[in-house]
C-alpha cells in the first residue's frame, strides 16, 4: 500500500494530505487461494496485471487515507468474491416454432421489399 496526493476538491488540504490510496496484490504468490479460483482470477482480470504479476488498485473516492484504503481493499474483496465460484454451464437451448416462423416470415418480407424496389434497367 503506498498514498500519494489525491486529485479533485479538497482546498488547501489536497495540497499537503496524502489522501489517494495505490494498493498492490500479487496473486500468483497467494497460497491460500484455490488452483482454480486463481485461474479464474486471473484471466477475468489479466487487462488489470501489470508486468510484474501485481494487480495496482487506487482510491481516491474520499478525502481521507483511512477511509480511500477500506475503498481499496473492499474493491479487492469484491472482485476476488467475484470469481470464487465457477461459471454455471449454459444449457443448450433451441428457438422455438413461433420464434422460427417470425423470423423467416421477417425475412420473407424484407426480401419482397427489396425486390420491389428493383426496376428493369434494360432501357425498354
Amino acid at each position: 500500500m503506498s498514498a500519494a496526493r489525491s486529485s479533485g476538491p479538497g482546498g488547501q488540504n489536497v495540497n499537503k494530505v496524502n489522501s489517494k490510496v495505490t494498493l498492490r496484490w500479487t496473486p500468483s504468490t497467494c497460497e491460500k487461494m484455490d488452483p482454480a479460483w486463481k485461474r479464474r482470477f486471473l484471466s477475468r482480470y489479466a487487462n488489470r496485471i501489470n508486468r510484474e504479476g501485481e494487480l495496482v488498485l487506487h482510491s481516491e473516492k474520499y478525502r481521507d487515507q483511512g477511509r480511500n484504503l477500506a475503498d481499496a481493499r473492499k474493491k479487492l474483496i469484491d472482485m476476488l468474491l467475484d470469481c470464487q465460484e465457477a461459471p454455471k454451464k449454459r444449457k443448450a437451448t433451441r428457438p422455438s416454432r413461433s420464434s422460427q416462423r417470425r423470423r423467416l416470415d421477417q425475412k420473407n418480407r424484407q426480401s419482397q421489399k427489396k425486390q420491389s424496389r428493383k426496376s428493369n434497367w434494360s432501357g425498354d
